[in-house]
């Protein structure tokens, strides 16, 4: 398939994503482009007797075609005819300007509109996406889709494409004025320009392509090496490897700029050959006009008018081109925001809130195996587990057991690859994996606090206008957070900047707990949350937990035994499977007799 055909294909599938609203927008657009037309056709032919008039106003005078308009006016000299003429092209000239003005304000407009309707569009479809698929790319590719190439696509398609179709109607326009004037010269003017870019065109289409894929490319490694350095900014100050992460940055961006500036140029450099070809065409037929009888007093209208369309031609085909290099050159990345765009809605999205799953008796794991790929060995393997409500379950075991992915297949975030995850004996499906998920809420080991209050944390996702602050405050005091809170000076409105970096780590686990309890949740799971924290931080992390209402069922994972030791069960995993179940004395005692198994287990 041909580039151009690529491009077609490409702009179509965008076309599916527009809104019905932009298409109606794009479709009035269009109509005044076509008005922007007639305006330039008006401007080009109202020059003509202008000029006439000025150098032999007795001939226009004389015209039969002109005795109407001389007779309802009751001009009787030819001196006459200036006035309103220049009113006339004066007009026509203004109302050109205008409505070109007009349209690019339209068109600039109803781009980046509908670039912001893709731009979330990417990002709400990105949301809905399962856990699985976030898992499976980099975050950066994500971001890069939705803050570079999405906006990229604004000012390397969408704003070309319309540029390009008001171009090819202005070209249209231009050319049927040009032709009523002197055919075989501005053929010839018109063809010769136009094979002069469609040269130009074959000559650079590939180092365009080559320059787009680059851009596309470098722009998700500048993301990326963004994300790395500043996302690991204690290390990189603590091991001084700043010049290493600027020059991994340098390394992507470099490339991107230079990519960037090459199809810049090669948009824009054919703009001055082809004005100094359209003087000296000018020059020339002015030549050959003067060596006819009479040939200055015909030459000046034809030139004038001919300089006028060649003022419009040489613009409107330079923009032409430019808007075609501009959308070649974001082909790469229109194909990536395509791919993000392209991502599935699951069923539910315009579905009511859904009710709960009736959750009264267990949660039970029948012949659970997983993995996550197919080419991926089993880190789950027929594994069988009850699980009652109100009970607190430990789950220990090496790195690598499935600890954490039995939990996410637990939360529904993963689905079993054979068995079935059981609530109260209704299997959970992707018909009625949201409304389990109501009942779940996750404390994990990194608690991910947005740059807002303490309030807004807490009821993390909800409103401002709509957060209860009675269950705000209700679930602190069971996290046992709330006097630390209200012993601040702003108390919850107080800000926990970046990441919850002015809070201690048992702060904000702490604060991970609040949540848990304001969603309400009868299911909480905790994984790793205590991992971080040292041993008397842990304790009173440990004692909030263990303070919470008996009904709740509370699934965690530790990496130190004695963090269970509360625990109603504690089930061991490894390979793939359970290795054991029992109580911490159970546990302790097994390790007792194997005296060298560590006391530790992650």
């Amino acid at each position: 398939m041909d580039s151009t055909q690529s491009i077609t294909t490409l702009l179509k599938r965008l076309w599916h994503h527009i809104s019905p609203r932009r298409r109606g927008q794009f479709g009035l657009l269009l109509i005044l482009m076509i008005s922007a037309s007639f305006a330039e056709i008006l401007s080009i032919g109202a020059v003509l007797p202008f000029l006439a008039v000025l150098t032999a106003p007795e001939r226009i005078f004389q015209l039969p075609a002109a005795q109407p308009f001389i007779r309802a006016a009751g001009m009787t000299s030819a001196s006459q005819l200036l006035f309103p003429l220049t009113i006339t092209f004066g007009i026509a000239a203004l109302l050109s300007g205008v409505m070109r003005l007009l349209l690019l304000w339209a068109s600039t407009r109803l781009s980046f509109a509908t670039g912001a309707d893709l731009s979330i569009s990417i990002y709400r479809r990105t949301l809905y996406q399962p856990y699985a698929v976030h898992v499976a790319r980099n975050s950066s590719q994500v971001i890069s889709g939705i803050s570079g190439k999405a906006n990229g696509v604004i000012g390397s398609i969408i704003l070309p494409t319309t540029t390009l179709i008001s171009s090819i109607i202005m070209l249209t326009a231009i050319l049927m004025a040009l032709l009523s004037l002197n055919p075989v010269i501005a053929l010839a003017a018109f063809g010769g320009f136009g094979l002069i870019y469609l040269f130009i065109i074959k000559l650079t289409q590939k180092q365009v392509l080559l320059n787009s894929q680059c851009i596309a490319r470098e722009s998700t490694q500048v993301i990326k090496s963004l994300q790395e350095g500043l996302g690991g900014i204690r290390d990189v100050l603590i091991d001084g490897s700043q010049a290493a992460y600027c020059k991994i940055y340098r390394n992507a961006d470099q490339p991107l700029r230079k990519a960037q500036g090459n199809n810049t140029f090669i948009g824009g450099s054919p703009r001055f050959g082809i004005e100094a070809l359209g003087m000296m065409l000018i020059a020339l037929l002015a030549y050959g006009l003067a060596q006819q009888p009479d040939g200055m007093v015909k030459a000046i209208p034809v030139l004038g008018a001919l300089a006028l369309g060649a003022q419009r031609l040489l613009p409107v085909l330079q923009g032409s081109y430019g808007s075609w290099s501009s959308i070649l050159g974001g082909q790469v990345s229109l194909r990536d925001t395509l791919e993000l765009l392209d991502q599935p809605l699951p069923d539910y999205i315009d579905q009511s809130p859904v009710k709960p799953l009736s959750f009264q008796q267990q949660i039970k794991l029948n012949n659970l195996s997983f993995r996550y790929t197919a080419q991926t060995p089993l880190v789950l393997n027929n594994l069988n587990l009850r699980i009652p409500k109100g009970r607190r379950i430990g789950f220990i075991g090496v790195t690598g057991s499935g600890k954490s992915t039995l939990l996410d297949i637990v939360m529904g975030l993963l689905a079993p690859t054979e068995g079935s995850l059981e609530i109260d004996g209704q299997s959970v499906t992707t018909g009625n994996n949201r409304a389990w998920q109501a009942h779940i809420a996750h404390v994990p080991q990194a608690i991910f606090l947005a740059d807002s209050t303490i309030e807004e944390n807490i009821a993390f996702g909800v409103p401002k206008g709509k957060i209860d602050q009675s269950r705000i405050k209700q679930a602190a005091q069971k996290a046992q957070i709330a006097d630390i809170i209200e012993s601040w000076p702003k108390k919850y409105q107080t800000y926990v900047g970046e990441r919850g970096i002015r809070l201690s780590g048992g702060q904000r686990q702490r604060i991970g707990i609040a949540r848990a309890l304001y969603k309400q949740a009868d299911v909480i799971i905790f994984d790793e949350a205590t991992s971080a924290l040292d041993n008397e931080t842990e304790q009173a992390v440990m004692e909030a937990i263990e303070s919470l209402d008996n009904e709740l069922t509370i699934l965690i994972i530790a990496h130190r035994l004695t963090t269970l030791k509360n625990c109603t069960q504690i089930v061991e995993l490894a390979d793939g499977g359970i290795k054991r179940t029992g109580t911490y004395q159970d546990i302790i005692s097994n390790l007792t007799a194997g005296s060298s198994r560590p006391m530790t287990l992650n």
